[in-house]
């Protein structure tokens, strides 16, 4: 008997558990966009090198198109769909849009998931390339354009609005800080 090259697999999108039958080589961007219809995660290259298909898994960000399904299994994945808070935009969002950080937008929700991760990585202290003091000790670094820049460079932008990408991450660090600040108070 030949083994199964399929599997009935549940999936938490969003918060949300969905399971779905689906063939072992399926990877997760596709289960998304073709069984889930969550059509805002963006087929780029397929190739993991464009980051249009970026989502975050157990709050991490994952290229989707390389990221089986069945491996995703377990685990809780975050679209662009599931970014917002309740009816409010996620800082991100909002200061994407504010400061028109996306021109056709086909990368933008790839953007937002990957700037949602940095920021969470750059304020718990995970140093980039372009992080000058690695030393636990020194704490996180200013979060300057070229540290963003760094942390943003898995995610490419045809239209080439890397400028207002990096003032919108910047805005929403500092939006996010300042919650953080007024939540410990």
């Amino acid at each position: 008997m030949a083994p199964s090259t399929s599997s009935v697999i549940t999936l938490t999108v969003n918060g949300e558990k969905h399971t779905l039958p689906v063939d072992h080589r399926t990877t997760l961007l596709d289960a998304l966009r073709e069984h889930l219809d969550l059509t805002g995660t963006k087929k780029g290259c397929d190739q993991g090198q464009c980051g249009a298909c970026t989502v975050l898994i157990d709050g991490r960000r994952a290229v989707s198109c390389l990221q089986l399904a069945v491996a995703a299994e377990g685990r809780a994945v975050t679209t662009i769909e599931g970014v917002a808070e309740g009816d409010r935009l996620h800082p991100v969002q909002q200061s994407f849009l504010d400061l028109d950080g996306y021109q056709c937008g086909y990368c933008t929700p790839g953007q937002i998931c990957s700037a949602v991760a940095a920021i969470e990585e750059h304020a718990a202290g995970w140093p980039s390339a372009a992080t000058a003091d690695v030393r636990p000790e020194a704490g996180p670094p200013p979060l300057t354009d070229e540290e963003i820049r760094e942390r943003m460079s898995g995610n490419l932008c045809r239209c080439g609005a890397y400028v207002s990408i990096v003032q919108a991450v910047a805005r929403a660090a500092e939006e996010q800080a300042d919650r953080a600040e007024e939540a410990a108070v």
